[in-house]
């Protein structure tokens, strides 16, 4: 039974899922926002929502704990220094996951995670953030027919 294992496994083993989660967090730190699927959107909320509270503490020790889980030095100090005292005194919640619908290569359900404190997306940006990865639309080759048209055509001139 299940009862009370709340760990989402994302198909790794331990040491890829932590170095995945802690890559999606740096991610997340530096840009403010992120576009990946939904599990991994899921999976990386409470990740990161307990980093903005260990920062909010702003100790050394918790300095350590977050150097030693992101292991990037520059995520560290932004979360440290921007992220945490945007949070304010929000007492938790600090991110908002917005579903984006399908991608278009495996139909794997695309989501954006974000900081709550950011200016949200209205649904014009969303349908053009969901567009980007959809390659464009590309000309299908011509049939045999036509191209023998196009070639007695080039001929004829």
């Amino acid at each position: 039974m299940r009862h009370r294992r709340n760990t989402t496994k994302l198909k790794r083993n331990t040491a890829h899922r932590k170095s995945l989660l802690a890559n999606l967090a740096c991610s997340l730190i530096e840009h403010g926002r992120i576009r990946t699927t939904f599990g991994k959107a899921k999976a990386l909320r409470p990740v990161a929502e307990k980093l903005v509270t260990q920062a909010k503490r702003n100790d050394l020790h918790s300095r350590r704990l977050a150097i030693a889980f992101l292991r990037q030095k520059d995520a560290v100090t932004k979360l440290f220094d921007e992220v945490a005292p945007n949070a304010g005194d929000r007492p938790g919640g600090y991110c908002r996951i917005t579903k984006l619908g399908q991608r278009m290569t495996d139909a794997a359900p695309m989501a954006i995670i974000e900081w709550v404190d950011l200016p949200e997306l209205d649904a014009d940006e969303l349908e053009a953030i969901a567009a980007e990865e959809t390659p464009a639309a590309e000309e299908k080759p011509a049939k045999k027919a036509d191209k023998k048209e196009e070639t007695a055509a080039a001929d004829a001139e």
